[in-house]
């Protein structure tokens, strides 16, 4: 067992950009098996998928300088694993019986990756883009979402109006939309947003 084992994916990343190679070790421990799955789902071909989870990972040592340190490194290695697969096909070296379901495939692809991503991983990083919101907005989105105040109610413990408060929780949807809407559906942050 890793003594990294109960690392999060940031402090994985951090020690990786550092050239920790046990920190390496064990995110290709973590996703490697999951990757080659999902590579497979659409190549199904085990060895063209096993080499490119390899090459994938490959890449991810020698260019960990560009990686950023709060980058969502499941999401980051999932599309990542989806892109090689698309420029395969478009090189033609994925036979052509599989193109078909491949494109109907194309468009489940990102929902189906975020399902995979763990719950408490994308429940941090929606919470450090609230963080991140300018104070009095995040005030209006905290009363809003975690009290379940109504705009009234918020409007009169902020001394403010209907209308600012529903502006600012369309801002601050808005902004998560934006900034987190590459690491998932819409969908899945909202359903994120009403657990909290």
């Amino acid at each position: 067992m890793s003594i990294l084992q109960g690392y999060s994916d940031q402090q994985l990343v951090a020690l990786l950009k550092v050239g920790s190679e046990p920190a390496f070790n064990e995110i290709y421990s973590r996703y490697g098996l999951p990757l080659y799955y999902q590579a497979n789902q659409l190549l199904r071909d085990e060895d063209a998928s096993k080499d490119l989870v390899q090459e994938l990972f490959i890449t991810l040592w020698s260019n960990i300088d560009q990686l950023r340190p709060d980058v969502n490194l499941a999401g980051y290695l999932y599309v990542a694993v989806r892109n090689r697969v698309f420029k395969l096909i478009e090189k033609g070296r994925v036979r052509n019986d599989y193109l078909t379901a491949i494109a109907n495939y194309v468009a489940e692809v990102s929902t189906e990756t975020m399902d995979d991503l763990d719950e408490k991983e994308l429940s941090l990083l929606l919470q450090q883009e609230i963080d991140r919101l300018p104070p009095r907005m995040k005030e209006v989105f905290e009363l809003s979402r975690k009290e379940n105040l109504s705009h009234r109610e918020i409007a009169e413990k902020l001394g403010i109006s209907d209308k600012t408060v529903k502006k600012q929780i369309n801002n601050v949807l808005k902004i998560l939309r934006v900034k987190l809407g590459c690491y998932m559906p819409t969908g899945v942050m909202i359903a994120l947003l009403l657990k909290r």
